[in-house]
């Protein structure tokens, strides 16, 4: 019997210390870590997948926790500071303080990190590059100056300046103002071994064209082949001084008047709201001025992009085609994405407007928005000249700041305490900074707090105390701090009065006016003169009230204001 009840204590005992090492166990899992390998050089983040994750969930990269965001019960993301040791790391999880039994490697890289070196392995040797190459060593006209109407030649040297001869060569001579004679242009130079030479020459008939030039230009294009039958061309450009026209003959030549036509830019542009949020309707008011040398006539404006008039080599006014814009992001409202602006003539200007709604589906960006203006020149063709503006959404946090219980009455002296709620009112997660309570009058105790990330709909809580020095109302001013999507600098602010009555002091009991009574001072009864109890032993005779000075008041009446009564004398006696 001994050895059975020893038995089972034996067996409880184990039980006891088993449950007393087992961790609580959560039903979550961690499967992979994206990416596995990362490089140190800034700010990486990485992805972990799982099952069964909460809010709880903190990632740890060798036991030290990473900045973690809980995207859903089956996905963290977590942030691997720059300049992380290279090696492989061990990435792990805890839930709710206890860590998840797997863990995952995470490789960390130096951005300079050497690749592994090749083992080289055994090849040939390859066979030095060998190609012909034909250039020009030299080239000279017959005559000192090209005149229009004057036949002339161009004698030309060629050099191969390659490892291997050139085969089938041929060149074909182009000019604008030269027109090839008795070849044709073409011209068959053979073969050119290679370190060898070959020369050609063409005659050129001056036209017209030349008349006030003083340089004309001829272009050589060179075509052969290698050994094996390989192609290759060569494009020369040669130059031949003009010298105008022969006979004396003047020639007219066409004035140059510049280009007409009218050109319509933004230099500036902005929104009636700022910055600009998912779902705010605002207005886009953009200055649009002329900085062409002509009338722009009929002047359309598309925002969003598109044209006006019909395609086809020579345009036609009338017809806009405006709806195949990019209206993702933001879409018109009021009016539609087209206006007619009427003429602008040169160097004027004129303010437009459009009202725009940002989708309440956009996400944080900078997106960058199309706008044609569409016009006629002088000869009634349709030009079309696109600009691009850029427009930021944010998403900035929505919060509320406010007493999460009607705060006590607060009295000048006296402290009081100031239960400060912090409510996010927005559709997704906010993640806050430092939060600071000050007053104008009075200290603030325990004023001081980092947020951190609120969900949807979450809360936090600071308990402050006021010290108020004045009555009067008092400003509470609260500053939160965050950074915005452009990693830019921000806070919530918000003003709360708060009023502060006239403190209320119990008085400290005065030795010399203990016992007072509605203003009234009463004397111990040990401190009694002759004259007081003279005065309450003829109270007494008299049938008045003589009470010691405990229950009597002092009048501090002046003995001689009361003198005592005379005595009548009863049958003559004294």
């Amino acid at each position: 019997m001994k050895f059975q009840n020893k038995f089972f204590v034996s067996i409880f005992l184990a039980l006891v210390l088993i449950v007393n090492w087992i961790h609580p166990a959560y039903a979550a899992t961690v499967i992979s870590v994206s990416p596995s390998s990362i490089i140190n050089d800034v700010n990486r983040t990485i992805t972990i997948t799982g099952t069964g994750f909460d809010n709880t969930a903190i990632v740890l990269l060798d036991g030290a926790a990473l900045a973690t965001a809980f995207v859903d019960a089956v996905t963290l993301t977590a942030t691997v500071p720059a300049g992380t040791s290279v090696g492989t790391h061990v990435i792990t999880v805890t839930m709710g303080g206890a860590p998840l039994s797997a863990s995952l490697n995470l490789d960390v890289t130096d951005s300079v990190a050497v690749p592994p070196t090749a083992i080289p392995t055994s090849t040939s040797t390859p066979s030095s590059f060998v190609r012909p190459q034909l250039v020009i060593d030299s080239y000279k006209a017959n005559v000192s100056t090209v005149q229009s109407g004057q036949e002339f030649k161009i004698n030309i040297n060629f050099d191969n300046a390659g490892t291997s001869g050139a085969f089938n060569v041929q060149a074909a001579f182009t000019s604008a103002d030269l027109v090839p004679t008795k070849t044709g242009g073409v011209v068959a130079l053979g073969s050119i071994a290679a370190g060898a030479g070959g020369n050609t020459s063409q005659t050129f008939l001056a036209a017209d064209s030349i008349f006030g030039k003083t340089i004309v230009i001829v272009d050589v294009a060179l075509t052969y082949y290698d050994v094996s039958g390989t192609s290759y061309s060569d494009k020369f450009t040669l130059s031949v001084p003009a010298g105008g026209g022969t006979g004396g003959v003047s020639y007219p030549t066409s004035t140059p008047t510049g280009l007409q036509s009218g050109q319509l830019i933004i230099p500036s542009y902005g929104t009636t709201i700022d910055p600009l949020q998912p779902g705010s309707q605002f207005t886009l008011a953009m200055t649009v001025q002329n900085v062409g040398n002509d009338i722009a006539q009929r002047v359309t404006m598309i925002v969003g992009g598109g044209s006006s008039g019909t395609g086809g080599s020579t345009p036609q006014p009338g017809g806009v085609s405006g709806g195949g814009g990019e209206f993702t992001n933001f879409a018109p409202v009021g009016t539609s994405n087209v206006q007619s602006l009427g003429d602008l003539r040169a160097g004027s200007m004129v303010q437009v407007s459009q009202d725009l709604i940002v989708n309440v589906s956009t996400n944080p960006g900078a997106y960058p928005m199309k706008i044609t203006f569409s016009y006629l020149n002088d000869k009634g063709e349709v030009i079309n000249d696109e600009q691009v503006i850029t427009l930021l959404v944010f998403s900035l946090p929505n919060v509320d700041v406010s007493f999460y219980r009607p705060p006590d009455l607060f009295f000048a002296g006296q402290p009081g305490a100031l239960p400060i709620q912090v409510v996010n009112l927005g559709k997704r997660t906010a993640v806050l900074g430092n939060m600071t309570v000050t007053s104008t009058s009075g200290i603030i105790e325990n004023g001081s707090t980092l947020v951190g990330s609120l969900d949807a709909g979450g809360y936090f809580t600071l308990d402050s105390t006021l010290f108020p020095d004045l009555p009067g109302t008092v400003e509470l001013n609260i500053v939160i701090e965050y950074t915005d999507d452009f990693n830019q600098p921000r806070t919530v602010e918000k003003t709360i009065e708060l009023t502060v009555e006239e403190g209320s002091f119990e008085p400290m009991p005065d030795p010399s006016t203990e016992g007072s009574e509605g203003g009234e001072v009463f004397i111990p009864p040990g401190d009694e003169s002759f004259l007081q109890k003279t005065w309450r032993f003829i109270l007494g005779l008299l049938g008045l009230d003589s009470a010691p000075p405990a229950s009597t008041p002092d009048m501090n009446i002046p003995p001689e204001k009361f003198p005592l009564p005379p005595v009548q004398e009863e049958g003559g006696a004294g």
